[in-house]
């Protein structure tokens, strides 16, 4: 799709400068009218001097004062709506730091999906379904099978599987991690894949029992051949999966979000949603990259120019993705410092695969924080967190420590020797604690990783040493929903949400109920840079605020996960109702 410069006459000011405009508004006006008043609740501020309070007063999406119910109200002009909580929980919209949702509303929309426990015979019926489904369309894409799919399930040849169901069609499904692919034979043809197909560099074709012969599954880069088919869709497609994506964000109490990897269909997507009046979220743009192995400089100025050209009110893209490493699950492509646990299909001593030298990764870093960006790095083993680390020193050392705050996406496995450096380099780990409770996927990780595979996730120690943990569901990647409930869940208890499997993942590291409160609001403001401006609820933030259908710190911390939202406030108004509020959207 050919890009288009987002105009329409919206403001394209940052949030931050409009927030300090309605701040100042209200300084110059002393103590104005409130236009909306939330009040009769046990609101959680998230501000340390003053945790709890009944009410909030809000003028123009900020909040102007908070406090008891009787002196909120007395704020309120006499056309004000009063939202009159009945006791109930509130506190400050939940902030994604990790997410692919406009992938994960285009696979719920368009695309044919199965259940991440899904049986051969389940993924036999559910493709077969999809292609009676699928008129002319010659592709049937979807997924997504399990990270260790092919260990558990002993199918000789997976192409050819799909070849008994798929009617015709081209066929490719993702696996859980969105990283690997498995296609059928007429989707490897119009990919181009053939048994002279070389394995590219930091991925690997999947062979039959000749060793020539694709067999279907296509591992870390060598997925990514496959991917335009894939990830194909029309602007109107787009189009309809950014408003699906909001709808579900706001009603999982999601007021913010990160967007981890954006290619340039999606960002005109998300960009004219805004620039039309139609964006209910702050929204953060990660700018995509080569994913896979490169040997030449970043192109910083084409990003500079992106950023530029896709900049809206609602929408900052000062961000930008970079893939180091796969994952360390069954297809060992995470950089690890340790070898992998034994394994016939891999080398003594593997230790895993890294896309970028660290030399060139470090000039990438400089080059790009000099530029203002802040960098979102997928760092899944401890090798590539190390490389990753060393690189941002180099580029701190360079530019100073005046730079944007970095992130390193799925920060799992860390040396201990690492720790202390996230605080002192000002690197955020990036979490997605519901994927990385006990689940499929886990069991996966620690076959591979081996014994010191369950060390995964070190919260604790990384908040004792200083570090700003952020996090986010990466949905639609191993979640079925990027609800934050069960995430917020896991950073306490350490266990799986869902109460599918037994036992807890190094349950040493568990936090605290407002630990893990602040990773998915305050922390994760500094990923989206807006914590100047939300992430909390106090005077002068804007009036980002969702009501629970529990109060969360009164409950079992295995029941947080039940936890939904009635209530969604986006800058003071009113995005998504539910129950006894339903009525608050009568006529919107």
């Amino acid at each position: 799709m050919k890009s288009i410069k987002i105009k329409r006459g919206l403001a394209t000011a940052s949030l931050g400068v409009l927030a300090l405009l309605s701040a100042t508004g209200q300084a110059q006006a002393g103590k104005a009218k409130a236009d909306t008043v939330v009040h009769s609740g046990k609101i959680y501020t998230g501000v340390d001097k003053e945790p709890w309070v009944e009410a909030v007063a809000i003028r123009d999406g900020v909040v102007v004062a908070a406090g008891k119910s009787g002196k909120m109200l007395k704020r309120a002009a006499t056309d004000a709506t009063l939202i009159d909580l009945g006791g109930r929980m509130a506190m400050a919209g939940i902030i994604d730091a990790h997410s692919h949702p406009v992938d994960g509303a285009v696979m719920k929309l368009f695309e044919c999906t199965f259940p991440f426990s899904a049986t051969p015979d389940e993924i036999a019926a559910a493709v077969t379904a999809c292609v009676a489904g699928a008129g002319d369309e010659p592709w049937i894409a979807g997924g997504q099978w399990d990270s260790n799919f092919f260990v558990n399930n002993k199918i000789a040849s997976p192409r050819k599987f799909l070849d008994k169901v798929s009617g015709g069609k081209a066929v490719g499904l993702v696996d859980d991690s969105g990283h690997n692919a498995w296609l059928n034979t007429k989707a490897l043809k119009l990919v181009g894949i053939t048994a002279q197909t070389p394995d590219p560099a930091g991925g690997r074709i999947g062979r039959e029992a000749d060793g020539k012969t694709p067999n279907g599954v296509l591992e870390e880069t060598a997925a990514t051949i496959a991917s335009p088919f894939l990830t194909a869709h029309t602007p109107e497609q787009f189009a309809a999966a950014v408003e699906e994506m909001q709808v579900m964000l706001n009603g999982l109490g999601i007021t913010a979000v990160k967007i981890a990897n954006m290619p340039d269909e999606h960002l005109e997507a998300v960009a004219l949603a805004d620039a039309d009046g139609d964006l209910r979220l702050h929204v953060t743009t990660s700018l995509a990259t080569h994913y896979g192995a490169r040997s030449e400089k970043l192109d910083v100025a084409g990003l500079i120019s992106k950023r530029d050209q896709y900049k809206t009110a609602n929408v900052n893209t000062n961000a930008v993705k970079i893939f180091l490493d796969g994952v360390p699950t069954a297809a060992r492509t995470a950089g690890m410092l340790a070898p992998y646990a034994p394994d016939s299909h891999f080398p003594d001593g593997y230790l895993g695969e890294m896309h970028l030298t660290e030399e060139l990764l470090a000039a990438d870093m400089t080059a790009l924080d000099a530029a203002g960006f802040a960098v979102k790095i997928h760092t899944a083993g401890d090798g590539s967190v190390r490389r990753a680390l060393n690189a941002i020193e180099v580029a701190r050392k360079a530019n100073g420590m005046g730079g944007k705050q970095h992130e390193l996406a799925h920060a799992g496995y860390v040396d201990p020797a690492d720790i202390a450096r996230f605080k002192a380099l000002n690197v955020a780990p990036d979490f997605s604690p519901f994927i990385w409770s006990p689940s499929p996927i886990i069991d996966s990780v620690v076959q591979a990783v081996g014994p010191r595979g369950e060390h995964y996730w070190p919260t604790k120690d990384l908040i004792e040493s200083g570090a700003v943990i952020v996090a986010g569901s990466d949905w639609p990647s191993a979640v079925s929903s990027p609800s934050p409930w069960p995430g917020i869940e896991t950073l306490v208890t350490r266990r799986a949400a869902d109460g599918d499997y037994d036992g807890a993942l190094w349950p040493e590291e568990a936090v605290s109920l407002e630990d893990a409160i602040e990773i998915y609001t305050e922390n994760s403001a500094t990923a989206l840079d807006v914590e100047n401006v939300t992430g909390r609820i106090e005077k002068g933030a804007i009036a980002d605020i969702i009501v629970l259908s529990q109060n969360i710190f009164d409950v079992d911390p295995a029941k947080i996960s039940d936890t939904e939202v009635v209530l969604t406030l986006f800058k003071g108004k009113v995005v998504s109702a539910k129950g006894p509020f339903e009525a608050l959207t009568a006529g919107k």
